[in-house]
C-alpha cells in the first residue's frame, strides 16, 4: 500500500479511489439527505471537498498523460469521462491504472 505513494501512477489512483468514494457518498448519501429530510448539510461539507478532489485528479491525470505520452484518443479521454460516472474511477483503476507501468 505505502509503496502507491512513491510513484506519480500510484498517487493518482489514490485520488481516483478518493474522487470515486466522494462521489458515491455524495451521490447515495447527501443528495438523498439534502432532499428527502431537507438535511443539506453533509452536501454543503462534501460538495466543495469532492470537487477539490476532482480538479486534483483531473490535473495528475492530464499531467501524467502528458509525462507518459498517452494517445488521448485511447487512453486519456477515458479516465477523464471516468470521473463523470458513479464507479467509474474504480474501473478505471482496475482496467486501465493496474496494467500501466511508471516510467
Amino acid at each position: 500500500m505505502f509503496t502507491l505513494f512513491k510513484t506519480k501512477l500510484g498517487r493518482i489512483r489514490i485520488i481516483g479511489f478518493l474522487e470515486g468514494l466522494s462521489l458515491l457518498v455524495l451521490i447515495f448519501v447527501a443528495i438523498p439527505m439534502k432532499h428527502f429530510f431537507h438535511n443539506p448539510a453533509l452536501s454543503k461539507f462534501l460538495g466543495p471537498i469532492h470537487g477539490a478532489i476532482f480538479l486534483v485528479f483531473v490535473l495528475n491525470t492530464m499531467s501524467l498523460a502528458i509525462e507518459q505520452n498517452w494517445k488521448f484518443r485511447t487512453t486519456t479521454w477515458k479516465i477523464i469521462v471516468a470521473c463523470f460516472i458513479p464507479f467509474g474511477t474504480f474501473y478505471i483503476d482496475h482496467k486501465i491504472f493496474k496494467h500501466l507501468k511508471e516510467s
